[in-house]
């Protein structure tokens, strides 16, 4: 007998146009070569500008879309914002994903419950990260909070790139590709691990394999540590083609540094 396919559940930043689109692609690309099927659904969150007062009142309503998402009995469920998490200060997804599992089990809903917050730092420290260097399209207190934050949890950051644009529809228009010339301003010399997208509205899945291949160490994003995440809590081959070594198969080549 097939299985049902997986329910992936995720609470989106209303103004979010990114992880519904990564997210849902990721997981589909490795339906050709793998044998689960997945469906897709969420509930959101009022936010238009990336700023503190917005993210704070945003936080605020994660609860009820916890209690939303019960009601599908997915699988997984997730929230799709790292920045509204890491600007209340370190360690916080923690408590978000407790409040979170609490809110699911009262709703009769037995889902893994995780944070793209949290799904980051756990990718990084799964690729053996010490040294990172990330690129945010924050405005630089937020994105120095960002910073802070992995720090918080053992990963030194040595560079990281502010595109400074508050409007998180802009955010989610961005082309993926243009990041491939703005890594180049990064300073990635020491570096472990290259964050492309710290963000999960700036898309970067299109370019997450190339610049990996061209940096030759290691690259991801929070979308992409997000999808491991999801993956591992649903005891499925993280595997993910074309999606940097966070969801290489096991028999991928290792990387060479470019010099």
């Amino acid at each position: 007998m097939t299985r049902p396919p997986f329910r992936i559940g995720q609470i989106v930043p209303s103004s979010n146009t990114t992880m519904e689109t990564e997210i849902p692609a990721m997981l589909r690309s490795r339906e050709p070569i793998l044998p689960e099927r997945f469906t897709f659904h969420s509930s959101r969150m009022r936010m238009h500008r990336v700023v503190k007062e917005e993210l704070e009142a945003m936080n605020a309503e994660g609860l009820r879309c916890a209690a939303e998402l019960a009601d599908a009995r997915v699988d997984v469920m997730s929230t799709a914002c790292l920045v509204a998490i890491m600007a209340m200060g370190p360690g916080y997804h923690r408590q978000v994903e407790e409040d979170l599992r609490r809110v699911a089990r009262e709703n009769h809903c037995d889902a893994a419950v995780m944070t793209s917050a949290g799904a980051l730092v756990a990718g990084l420290k799964t690729l053996g990260a010490r040294k990172i260097a990330l690129m945010a399209p924050y405005m630089k207190p937020l994105t120095q909070a960002v910073v802070e934050y992995i720090e918080h949890e053992g990963i030194e950051v040595l560079d990281a790139l502010s595109f400074e644009i508050p409007d998180n529809l802009e955010v989610g228009r961005r082309d993926p590709m243009q990041l491939l010339d703005d890594v180049k301003r990064l300073n990635t010399a020491n570096a472990d691990v290259v964050v492309l997208s710290a963000c999960v509205q700036m898309p970067s899945l299109p370019a997450i394999q190339i610049a990996q291949d061209r940096l030759g160490l290691p690259v991801t994003s929070t979308a992409v540590s997000t999808v491991r995440q999801m993956l591992d809590h649903l005891g499925l081959a993280p595997v993910v083609p074309e999606a940097g070594a966070l969801l290489a198969a096991p028999s991928a080549q290792p990387l060479t540094r470019i010099a």
